[in-house]
């Protein structure tokens, strides 16, 4: 069974970001195996100085997780016009390793409507220089109450593995 690895930009538990993503694992069900990474709080600050073996546990988990993965699915929040520092912070862990390359990657805007650009283009940006592969028919924005949330979640899905 493909894996994707979903990574949540919000640290803080129950986030629409979050709820998004566990959506997302609900749709997977037994097509896909969604993985929900749980470390983006244990990381440390990136510093160029620690990247070097061994690296720290939870960046050689990360970059485990990434390298586990077929494929990579965002959600993040907004903050002041951008992405969260800790979010920032977890692709910044992936900069020094070849994992995240050519990864199949894709992300769900769930904010609201007119917000979340901002987070979206610095996203958008980072994955590029880090040698992702973006999936533009994975790169979509779902409100978590719309009606075809569900439906739009499994064409995402099928986009990433095409």
């Amino acid at each position: 069974m493909v894996e994707v690895l979903l990574l949540c930009g919000s640290v803080r538990k129950g986030s629409s970001n979050e709820a998004m993503l566990r959506l997302v694992q609900d749709v997977a069900g037994e097509t896909y195996s969604a993985v929900f990474y749980e470390g983006l709080g244990e990381l440390p600050h990136f510093n160029p100085d620690l990247d070097v073996e061994p690296l720290p546990a939870a960046v050689a988990e990360l970059r485990a997780a990434i390298a586990r993965a077929d494929a990579l699915l965002v959600c993040t929040p907004e903050y002041a016009g951008t992405l969260p520092g800790s979010f920032k912070n977890l692709l910044d862990w992936t900069v020094g390793g070849t994992e995240i390359s050519d990864k199949p990657t894709g992300w769900i805007n769930a904010a609201n409507p007119g917000r979340g650009e901002g987070a979206v283009a610095t996203l958008r940006m980072v994955l590029e220089y880090t040698g992702a592969a973006i999936v533009e028919e994975a790169c979509v924005r779902i409100a978590i109450a719309d009606p075809d949330a569900r439906e739009r979640i499994t064409g995402v899905l099928a986009a990433l593995f095409r």
